[in-house]
């Protein structure tokens, strides 16, 4: 019974794997938030480009004592956190040369890899 006794906490956190701006997320043990586009200057899909380019993100590390911890991450590389490693996986929708991307059109995945 008392496995589903009521804890107080709201609806369970989703995954990383489709994240918003702004959203809070599971990431496979951190909790984490993005907050902000640095950077996007991957290659639009409709257009060649010499460099691929990248996304950069500002990012909040929601700690479990409630401490907000500032970070940053760019797609495809790993970034130290908590007891390990959170890498942006990938950034949608796909850059082009006709449309802007608005906030709010984000989405992210992560991928935490660390603990014991």
């Amino acid at each position: 019974m008392s496995a589903c006794a009521a804890t107080g906490q709201q609806t369970p956190l989703p995954d990383a794997g489709n994240v918003a701006l702004g959203q809070r997320a599971y990431a496979d043990g951190p909790v984490i938030q993005p907050v902000a586009v640095i950077e996007d200057s991957r290659c639009p899909m409709n257009a060649r480009c010499i460099w691929a380019g990248r996304v950069k993100l500002k990012m909040l590390w929601l700690r479990p004592t409630g401490e907000k911890q500032p970070f940053e991450v760019t797609l495809g590389e790993a970034t130290p956190l908590a007891d390990g490693s959170i890498t942006l996986e990938s950034v949608r929708p796909e850059k082009r040369t006709d449309v802007t991307i608005r906030p709010e059109d984000y989405r992210f995945s992560f991928r935490f890899a660390g603990g014991l």
